[in-house]
């Protein structure tokens, strides 16, 4: 296989940036469709890249790679590293953007400093770390200790790859994660974070004879982000106006609903969201009344968060069925009582989130309706006792509906004073950028715990690049940034000896 893809919408955009050691294995992930859940063929590609280079290189069940390479120029008996990214993205689009996820590649611009997507997400999360990995690996020159490079899969969805992945295979008990957001930080502790679904059963029913009328509701125009990194900007939660709305056009009316749809992924805040009404003709001039009135209460609660925050009403079929009355009022009542953003604020840490959550998605199913959503904290007791708050919400609601984890209970990793790869890093620095680097300890959660209780990894840091607007079709990647993080990488894995 290739090095780089032959599609004309990817190759050769980022020819003339530095450094092409990376940005061109950047551009060449750019072009294979890598949604969460659909790593199978970036999987591929990584082992054969490998592979035409004499690595040791395999894939799992998931489309976790794990690619071994023997230390080089002098550092061959040294103590392994492991190098550590994930192959998956966030698959989100502006509004009116008709692009397949899984079938066509990111469309990638240069705009100044930065580079982005035409109307998609960028997949530079975790797309450039993982572009640090392969540069590592193609290079015959640079001195490192043998590396083991893990790519996990579905890192975006509950961190499913990280925990199936057969950690006895790896030899190393040091780490450098390449999953950061910023080239002026060194991170060195984060949080850990589970996710769980709500199941309402829809009692669905038949669309009642003198319900003629069927309007689509909409939520649009929210900015959405990162579930960890934008939580405390206070934007508003397309789920949760969904559910406003649908208790203001119930108020007093028989208004049915049905196919309740909205949010991206579990760990984006949800920008749009949509249900189905359906209702008798004569409470129609009604409920477009409810939905104006919330319309000008949200662009003065959220005129700075959110300010482009819509709620409309368009013309809809007739759906084949509806949630009961009693369903659609235990769903909207579920969906705006669940906590969403920061629910504790870090007292070690200042100006740090302690304890959040992010209710994400919004789902029909064959028996009802689905929510997910993601706690995320510095404390594993918190994290369960937030869960155990939501659980004993859903059970007071009644009616069939059900709370369950989903994937993995990622625990945090605690920040180490004493990290030896800490202390390299920091000289690298140090001497590359004439300046201290700031050191970290973030209210994100990364699948550094993972390692760590497991393997056991006993030291890991996290090397990142600018990033911004992650999780949504505004996010772009600082190439200077690239620039500048490049040579660090080089000189931190050259000084393990």
């Amino acid at each position: 296989m290739s090095d780089t893809l032959s599609a004309p919408s990817v190759h050769g955009v980022l020819d003339d940036l530095q450094p092409r050691e990376v940005l061109r294995w950047f551009e060449a992930l750019a072009g294979i469709p890598r949604g969460s859940g659909n790593e199978s063929a970036v999987a591929d590609w990584v082992v054969e890249f490998a592979r035409s280079r004499g690595l040791d290189a395999s894939k799992d069940e998931v489309s976790c790679v794990l690619v071994r390479k023997p230390g080089q120029g002098g550092l061959e008996d040294a103590a392994p590293l492991i190098l550590h990214g994930h192959l998956d993205m966030v698959c989100e689009k502006e509004e009116g953007v008709e692009f397949d996820f899984a079938t066509e590649p990111i469309r990638l611009l240069v705009d100044g400093d930065f580079i982005t997507a035409d109307g998609t997400s960028l997949g530079a999360d975790n797309g450039i770390g993982v572009s640090y990995i392969l540069a590592l690996l193609a290079d015959e020159e640079l001195p490192h200790p043998p590396l083991e490079a893990v790519l996990t899969a579905m890192e975006e969805k509950g961190k499913v790859g990280a925990g199936q992945f057969d950690t006895s295979r790896l030899k190393g008990r040091r780490m450098i994660d390449f999953n950061w957001i910023t080239d002026r930080e060194i991170l060195a502790g984060c949080s850990g974070d589970v996710t769980f679904t709500v199941d309402i059963p829809g009692e669905f029913e038949a669309v009642p004879e003198t319900h003629s009328t069927a309007l689509t509701l909409q939520v649009r125009g929210l900015r959405g982000g990162h579930c960890e990194f934008d939580i405390h900007l206070e934007r508003a939660n397309a789920l949760q106006i969904l559910a406003r709305a649908l208790q203001a056009v119930q108020d007093g009316r028989d208004v049915r609903v049905s196919s309740p749809f909205g949010g991206a992924q579990n760990n984006a805040i949800p920008a749009d969201a949509e249900a189905v009404l359906s209702l008798r003709p004569d409470d129609v001039e009604a409920v477009r009344d409810a939905v104006a009135t919330l319309q000008a209460e949200l662009s003065v609660e959220y005129d700075l968060a959110d300010p482009d925050v819509r709620v409309e009403l368009v013309d809809a079929e007739t759906p084949d069925r509806v949630l009961s009355s009693a369903a659609a009022q235990r769903l909207a009542a579920i969906t705006l009582l669940i906590p969403h953003g920061v629910v504790r604020w870090n007292l070690h840490v200042h100006d740090r989130v302690e304890t959040s959550n992010n209710l994400g998605t919004i789902r029909p199913t064959d028996d009802g309706v689905r929510l997910m959503s993601t706690i995320t904290s510095a404390l594993t007791s918190r994290k369960h006792e937030l869960y155990d708050r939501v659980a004993a919400l859903v059970a007071l609601a009644g009616g069939g509906a059900r709370i369950e984890m989903y994937g993995l209970d990622a625990p945090e990793f605690p920040y180490r004073p004493d990290s030896e790869l800490l202390a390299v890093a920091s000289e690298a620095f140090r001497e590359l950028r004439g300046e201290e680097p700031q050191v970290e300890v973030s209210q994100c959660s990364l699948e550094l715990g993972m390692f760590s209780s497991r393997v056991p990894v006993a030291d890991i840091i996290s090397i990142g690049t600018e990033l911004h607007a992650l999780h949504s079709p505004a996010e772009k990647v600082n190439h200077r940034s690239v620039e500048r993080t490049w040579p660090l990488v080089k000189s931190v894995v050259s000084r393990l000896s």
